[in-house]
């Protein structure tokens, strides 16, 4: 159940943020709205979900997944590029997102 919480809260997080970028300095009334609700979800259920799971973990897979998943709206959804720096910034990440899950924290 916690892990559907860290799920929706990932969820809530990146819709959130890809409307931040549509409220244009929140001038824009329907994707401000979106953007608040949004991480108002993301924090609620992220905070229900270290309930039972390590901050360390949880912060980990919710930060790396969503650098990634914002990378990748970025470049196919508002057409940003990207330099194969940043691709090999954002694979070192996911590389210390998956060592601190496996070897960081105890489960």
């Amino acid at each position: 159940m916690y892990n559907l919480f860290l799920a929706i809260a990932i969820g809530g997080e990146l819709i959130g943020t890809t409307f931040l970028k549509y409220t244009e300095g929140f001038t824009k009334l329907w994707p401000s709205l979106i953007t608040i609700a949004s991480y108002g979800i993301c924090f609620y259920c992220f905070a229900r979900a270290l309930e039972h799971i390590n901050l360390s973990f949880a912060y980990a897979i919710w930060s790396g997944l969503g650098i990634v998943v914002a990378t990748l709206v970025s470049v196919f959804l508002f057409k940003q590029a990207i330099t194969p720096a940043g691709i090999f910034g954002i694979i070192l990440i996911l590389i210390g997102v998956v060592v601190l899950n496996l070897f960081g924290t105890p489960h």
